[in-house]
């Protein structure tokens, strides 16, 4: 079967060329090679600091991992052959000869291992230390494994056992459910022993809990022992040996991953393998459980930059993490005027988490006739793309820092010895746009010398895609979800996704570290200003600017270009949010319906936070940082419809009752010190809703009787969880007659021949004509009864703005099947 044409992407600016990309991998899920591509692409920031600077041993399924009845043929790769020159090599000696191997230090080298079919990655505990030679462990591993009448549970029960021991002696272990049966267990260690030396250490904690638990707990290999047992496998710890690595996909018939999990989630009843998908929103949300490991054990790339200051002595910024923080979006840059010693600038551009730092003396070059000194300087964080200040004597880089010009940039090549990129500066400021190359004359990574030439030429022509647009190969809903919420993995779109707020109450919130905004009933949706332009994107990335005309007049009441995020909202006559007015304003398409209706339902933008201002990302300043910057942002007296609500000055419950009073939908809290972290959920915010409401998919629809014949009587609907569409109930109290005419039509293009949901009662499934789940809409209702239906639910309208990606379990009372079980 042809599986498409071969694709040449850039990632990180490496080319790949990648091919068979609509072939599936695993025909049970239908996970293709392009989508498998994708994880690897985007869960690439989590998984490097855990196998950089060890060799990788491939598990490569060339055809994919078939079915049980037809399960394809897999085989261990270690000697490296036919790579790209740009991969890093390191050879291991063995007594049959030596071998050269992968070494995983970008996300470039984990697409190629994708695209060589290289399902799952397996690593020692040691790394190869200065003199290219294995060193001692960095990690102590067990590998917990179930026998024939054991299971997870039992495994997670030894788990807390080994953890118990550990944990008096300073190590504390980090739990990853293995992606196969069991769960291993990650320890750091300093690295003063040898691998025979963990080894030792491992096997007799294995034998003394196997002597204090005998009905649980083996230590032997001899599988007639482990009969509703765990195996506690501590042999791994062999340098010799390799374990499946920390968020490798495992080459089951489903696509597990060797998961990271926190203690709390191994305490839950329902604990469970996770998938690739699970673990992208997993880590999204909560971020890695394992970085603690990589930190203690391993140098990241900006320990050098902490070694040399000290918090407190400096204004400068000092990340908790010494990994860096990658970036969704477009790579930045900055150019800082420094006043040290004697004058000069600082080039830094954003690669891999972390900025390369150039120190150029001259400046960028006025012409292609002169070549400028660059130096290179240890690697800086993320955050001082906006850094200013002064930086007192007596510490290093003493002096004033200015930025000179910031924007993004593209990079054209990026080699050891040479890079050239296109540096696009803010609007207005000195720079505007220049391609430049930096070409390295003497040295090795810090203090190097290197010429920066301006080049006569731009480029022409098309280049090569962008990263793993080799994932716009056909996907399931699941992946196109993953590519959707990595710019890195799919085709870039300039606007960020907004930050988004879990479910609480007004008891988890309370104190002065937390600041209380009012909670709007409209469409949530990030602005952007450019040079006099506006454009509005919804959070699932439609672009609604022609559908709201009148905010246009952003541009007027905005002091700078900015990203702005906010909500656009309808009032009623008492100036209240009404959700079921701004639903005549949301599906219109006509430019005539659009004006009509926007002289009959005018709309607001309530602003409340802000991105960027005049080109510079403020998204890494604490939330009071970035009110100030908003509240000076915009004009108060614009004639425009926009404006910036105050926060709320009343303690959360007294906020609540005022909510009420105002016939609002509630508030929102939000940490005072906290950063703005586009696309993920985080308890950074907490909304708390006076009615319960909830998103719904539609699933399906009930026709009418009577006088309402021919025409839809109630909606089928349902809300996603891990295991698959789960129904929330019928619902046709709120349809108007005006909605249900332009819905079918809608669902008509939709309809599908079975239920989409997990179960439904077989009363509501008689008369029921199914639809694809693909439209989103939200509903208000009294309670969810223990079945995990909605109890007297009305119907609020359609929700354009959201995709069924975006639905989650918002949680309340008698939530029933429900609970726990939010995705």
């Amino acid at each position: 079967m042809a599986q498409g044409p071969a694709q040449l992407v850039d990632v990180d600016g490496r080319r790949l060329r990648l091919t068979s990309l609509d072939k599936v991998m695993y025909p049970e899920t239908g996970m293709t090679k392009g989508e498998m591509i994708a994880y690897y692409a985007e869960i690439a920031p989590a998984m490097l600091p855990h196998v950089a600077g060890r060799p990788i041993t491939r598990k490569r399924w060339v055809n994919g991992v078939g079915t049980p009845g037809h399960p394809e043929q897999a085989f261990f790769e270690k000697n490296l052959e036919h790579a790209p020159e740009w991969i890093r090599r390191a050879v291991q000696h063995h007594s049959d000869g030596d071998k050269t191997y992968p070494v995983a230090d970008s996300r470039a080298t984990l697409v190629w291992l994708a695209q060589m079919g290289a399902i799952e990655l397996h690593v020692p505990q040691w790394r190869f230390d200065a003199s290219g030679g294995p060193g001692n462990p960095d990690r102590m591993v067990f590998d917990l494994d179930p026998g024939e009448g054991a299971g997870l549970g039992e495994c997670a029960e030894v788990a807390r056992m080994v953890r118990d021991i550990l944990h008096p002696i300073g190590l504390d272990p980090v739990p990853v459910t293995s992606g196969s049966k069991g769960i291993h267990l990650y320890a750091p260690l300093d690295g003063a022993q040898t691998s025979e030396q963990v080894s030792a250490v491992a096997h007799e904690l294995a034998r003394a809990l196997e002597a204090d638990h005998p009905d649980l707990v083996v230590s032997s290999m001899r599988k007639t022992l482990r009969g509703g047992k765990v195996l506690i496998d501590w042999s791994q710890n062999n340098a010799k040996k390799t374990t499946i690595a920390p968020y490798s996909l495992r080459g089951r018939f489903r696509p597990t991953v060797a998961a990271p999990r926190t203690w709390a989630e191994l305490d839950d009843p329902g604990l469970r393998q996770l998938e690739a998908d699970d673990v992208i929103a997993m880590v999204a949300e909560r971020g890695d459980p394992m970085l603690v490991v990589a930190e203690a054990s391993a140098a990241g790339p900006l320990s050098t930059y902490l070694s040399m200051r000290t918090a407190g002595s400096t204004p400068e910024p000092m990340p908790e993490s010494a990994w860096g923080v990658p970036n969704d979006g477009d790579p930045r840059f900055v150019i800082q005027e420094h006043h040290a010693r004697r004058l000069h600038f600082d080039l830094r551009l954003e690669r891999e988490g972390v900025l390369k730092s150039w120190a150029v003396p001259k400046g960028v070059p006025d012409d292609a006739g002169t070549n400028h000194l660059a130096v290179q300087t240890e690697d800086h964080p993320m955050e001082y793309l906006v850094f200013e200040g002064s930086i007192p004597e007596g510490q290093y880089g003493a002096g004033s820092m200015t930025v000179w010009d910031t924007g993004t940039y593209e990079t054209e090549k990026w080699r050891d010895d040479e890079v050239i990129f296109t540096l696009r500066g803010r609007v207005g400021g000195p720079l505007g746009r220049v391609r430049l190359a930096l070409i390295r004359t003497q040295g090795d990574g810090e203090r190097s010398q290197w010429l920066l030439h301006r080049m006569k030429e731009q480029r022409a022509g098309p280049g090569p895609q962008h990263a793993t647009d080799a994932a716009a190969a056909p996907a399931t809903t699941a992946a196109r979800a993953t590519r959707r919420r990595d710019p890195g993995t799919a085709p870039r779109d300039p606007m960020p996704k907004p930050m988004l707020a879990v479910p609480g109450s007004a008891g988890l919130v309370g104190g002065g570290d937390w600041a209380i905004e009012w909670k709007w009933d409209g469409i949530r949706v990030i602005a952007r200003v450019d040079d006099g332009v506006v454009r509005l994107v919804t959070r699932n990335a439609i672009d609604r600017t022609a559908t709201y005309p009148e905010l246009a007049g952003l541009a007027s009441a905005l002091r700078a270009d900015a990203v702005v995020d906010g909500e656009i909202v309808a009032l009623d006559e008492e100036g209240r949010p009404d959700f079921g007015l701004l639903q005549r304003r949301m599906n219109l398409g006509r430019p005539r319906e659009i004006a009509a209706a926007a002289a009959s339902v005018p709309v607001r933008l309530h602003l409340f936070d802000v991105l960027e201002v005049a080109g510079t990302p403020t998204v890494d300043e604490p939330y009071d940082r970035r009110r100030e910057r908003l509240e000076r942002l915009v004009r108060p007296s614009a004639d425009a419809p926009v404006d910036v609500p105050p926060v709320v000055d009343l303690d959360p419950e007294a906020a609540l009752e005022e909510a009420e009073r105002l016939g609002l939908e509630g508030i929102v809290a939000k940490r005072r010190g906290s950063r703005y972290s586009p696309g993920v959920r985080s308890d950074d915010w907490v909304k708390v809703k006076l009615s319960q409401t909830q998103e719904v998919v539609i699933g399906g629809y009930r026709m009418g009787e009577g006088t309402r014949i021919g025409r839809i009587r109630s909606l089928l609907v349902g809300v996603p969880t891990p295991d698959g569409l789960r129904y929330a109930g019928r619902v046709g109290s709120g349809l108007r007659e005006r909605e249900t005419e332009r819905l079918q039509g809608v669902l008509d293009e939709l309809a599908g021949d079975a239920s989409p949901f997990l179960d439904v009662p077989e009363a509501d499934a008689a008369d029921a004509v199914w639809v694809r789940p693909e439209i989103v809409g939200e509903i208000e209702f009294g309670e969810w009864t223990r079945t995990g239906v909605a109890r007297h639910p009305r119907w609020r309208g359609l929700r354009p703005d959201k995709s069924p990606d975006d639905v989650r379990f918002e949680g309340g009372t008698g939530s029933g099947d429900f609970a726990g079980r939010g995705p």
